[in-house]
Order: C-alpha cells, then structure tokens, then sequence
C-alpha cells in the first residue's frame, strides 16, 4: 500500500479516483478514456510538485518508509550474496548489513545500513543506527575483502551511530574513527552511495570511498534536521527550518564540488515508487565507477582517496 506524504495528498487523491475507477470498469462500463484523462493529470501535477520541493520535504523522501535499503538494492544489484555477521568480539549487529556478492559476475564486497519497515524490524534494526560492533564487523568484512582483492560497495543510509550508554562503553567514538582511519588505506576501490539519510559519523563510517554517490532524494549532513534546531533553538518541532540552513540535499551537496561524484535520478516521486528501476540505475552507475578504479593501482587508489577528502577543506586567507 502507498504512503503518502503531506504534500503528495493532491496526488493521493488522483491516484485514488483512478483506483476507483478501475476497480468498477467492466467489459459493459468501460473508463478507459476517464482512467487515461486522470493520469495525465497525475503525471503532470507530479511532475510539478517535486520539481520545487523544500529541503525538509526531501528530507522526508529520504526517510520514506518504503524507500529501498540495504537488503533491497542487494536483491536486485548482486547475485549469490553471502552475510557475514558479528565482529568476533561482542555480538552481530543488525543494523550493518555486511557481506560478499557478485556483481555482472565479478566477486565484491557488500555494506550497507539496514533500516525496518514495520515495528518488530525497526526494533530488531535499531532503526538503522549501528552500534560499535556494526562498525568493527564492517571494517573485519572490509580487511577480508582487501585480502582477497575485492572492491567494496557500501549502502549509506542511517539518522547517526546509536547514542546509548552501551555503545559509549563499547568505544562508539573509537570504532568510528579506526574505520575512517583503516578505509582510507584501504588497497580496492571503495565506491559508496547515501541511498536515503547520511547521518554525520555513523555514514561516514563507511563512506570513506575513491567515490561517493548520492541518490537525488538523499541527504547527507553532520546531524539531523532536528538534532540541529534542538542545539540552536531548543526546539526540535524547528527541524523544517534547520534543513533549509543545513543545505543537506544531494542537490546542495553536489554544490560544493569536492563532497560527491554523482547525483543518481531517482523514478518520478522517489525511489520507493519503483524499487527495480532504481536498483537499476543504482547498478549503471556503480558498473561505471567500478571500471574507472580497476584500472588504478593499489597505490593509485589510496592517493586518489586521500587527494579527494583533502580537497574538501578550504582555507580563506584574511586580507
């Protein structure tokens, strides 16, 4: 069933009328011509609502609750995936989803944040927020694949690392910071994609690559739109307010010029309204990157990386 969000009611009520209409067509009544007439005006009234969304309405794309994750783009991208759980050290951490696969064939490696859809999943989930065993099972899965030759791919998609008690005593900050320390040496190529919330450390934690992607309706930030107005304001209910000043959409970051490589276009409304299509243009995209960093060294592919998350920082002389 689909959800719709607050803006996309007109749309709900279109796409209901030509449900209805459907539903009593008969082989005496026929509504082909109302049907056709109504989808017309479905596509077009589409087409200009998301051509002018605010931040924080695609910041609620992002977070859709039918929006593909992990697990989904591993279903239709790779073949023959084989999960890798725990960190050998405390426990597995669902919220990481880690493992190898193939892709056209070849042999990778597969990492990913793993949100849930109904309650018992969020739950079992933690709502996508890893906590410091996720991120060392990652990096272990990250070491083998190196070890083997492997290049990675990793799925961004998380609000942040999980901010319990637990995980602080478990060494949250340190497992974050030895993976942006071990990726950045890593010798295979790294592409990664923020396919829904790139949420400050707990994305970066896997998203040191040779290249970063984002998906049209994503968005990538240091902290959540409410986080943000709750420290400036006191009021998270300002979250709204806070995207627009957070200029966290893929269509900003791409702005900067250094952050990301590509902006990847989602179906018409978002990409939880064709899961396939977007896996789809997922695979192109990632085929494409993967053949540019096969033909890098080892050596080649740490300097590339180090090189580009260097040239993020700008420094202005006074005059």
């Amino acid at each position: 069933m689909n959800q719709y969000l607050d803006f996309e009611k007109p749309i709900a009520e279109l796409e209901t009328k030509i449900g209805e209409l459907r539903e009593y067509s008969t082989e005496s009544v026929d509504f082909t011509s109302e049907i056709s007439k109504l989808e017309k005006k479905a596509e077009k009234l589409k087409n200009e609502i998301y051509a002018k969304l605010s931040r924080w309405q695609r910041t609620q794309l992002a977070r859709h609750a039918n929006r593909p994750y992990t697990l989904d783009y591993i279903e239709h991208v790779f073949t023959d995936f084989f999960e890798v759980h725990g960190d050998r050290n405390f426990r597995d951490d669902p919220a990481l989803v880690c493992g190898f696969a193939r892709i056209n064939g070849k042999p990778c490696c597969v990492i990913g944040h793993q949100k849930g859809r109904n309650t018992k999943e969020k739950v079992h989930r933690n709502f996508g927020m890893p906590n410091p065993e996720g991120y060392r099972k990652a990096l272990r899965v990250m070491q083998m694949a190196e070890q083997f030759g492997l290049p990675i791919f990793t799925f961004v998609d998380t609000p942040g690392a999980f901010p319990g008690i637990g995980a602080e005593e478990r060494g949250q900050a340190e497992a974050i910071a030895r993976n942006l320390r071990e990726m950045a040496t890593l010798k295979v190529p790294v592409i990664v994609t923020v396919t829904g919330e790139g949420g400050s450390g707990g994305a970066l934690a896997i998203a040191v690559g040779n290249r970063v992607m984002m998906m049209e309706y994503s968005v990538y930030a240091v902290i959540s739109p409410e986080g943000c107005a709750a420290i400036l304001w006191s009021d998270g209910a300002k979250g709204p307010q806070a995207a627009e000043a957070l200029k966290l959409t893929a269509q900003d970051v791409d702005k900067l010029g250094t952050v990301i490589d590509d902006v990847i276009p989602e179906p018409l409304g978002g990409a939880h309204h064709d899961h396939e299509q977007a896996a789809e243009t997922v695979k192109s995209y990632l085929l494409k990157h993967l053949e540019e960093l096969e033909q890098l060294s080892a050596e080649e592919l740490i300097e590339q990386r180090y090189q580009r998350f260097r040239a993020m920082t700008e420094v202005e002389e006074p005059n």
